[in-house]
């Protein structure tokens, strides 16, 4: 009798689906957090900057008897003294913008007398305006709103309001011109 061992089977591997490659997991996306500190005296300059502008607008303004420093002023100044790289800090925002929301603010005035909520139509209508105008500044929302509650007198709030924004541009410009930056980056 003859035995037979059977013959071992060959073991042939199993197709296998073709492996895809590890997937590492996506990073979490980078949250941004606040600028960084500036420099000291990036905000001694800034600072003492700002305050002389906004100190020559009291002082002209005190000349003429006529108020110049408007709140939205001091934000404005703010912009071109800390930030002159932003577009909101650039002349064609600062004094367009500005020029565009007072008669945004007049043109509501004159069609919804003064008041609350002719002030908050003026300072929304006042961004439409400046969007469309390219010439984005934010503080200038709130000089329409100025314009929309006080009434003041067309040529005289206008006039006075565009040669404090001038004045502003200037002490920005004489400003980077002393601390060799580049100030404006375009002007209109």
């Amino acid at each position: 009798m003859t035995t037979s061992t059977p013959a071992p089977e060959a073991t042939v591997p199993a197709p296998s689906a073709p492996t895809a490659p590890a997937q590492t997991p996506a990073p979490a996306p980078v949250r941004p957090g606040p600028p960084p500190r500036p420099r000291p005296l990036a905000v001694l300059v800034a600072t003492g900057v700002s305050t002389a502008a906004l100190l020559l607008l009291v002082a002209l303004g005190t000349v003429l008897h006529h108020p110049l420093l408007i709140p939205p002023l001091a934000a404005s100044m703010a912009l071109v003294a800390a930030s002159p790289d932003l577009p909101l800090s650039q002349p064609r925002s600062v004094i367009g913008g500005q020029f565009l929301s007072a008669l945004a603010g007049f043109a509501v005035l004159a069609v919804a007398g003064p008041g609350l909520w002719s002030a908050a139509v003026a300072g929304g209508l006042a961004l439409g305006v400046m969007l469309l105008a390219r010439a984005p500044h934010s503080p200038a929302a709130a000089t329409a709103v100025i314009v929309a509650l006080d009434a003041p007198r067309f040529w005289t709030f206008t006039g006075l309001l565009l040669a404090s924004c001038v004045l502003l541009v200037v002490v920005g410009l004489l400003a980077a011109r002393a601390g060799r930056r580049r100030y404006p980056l375009y002007w209109f």
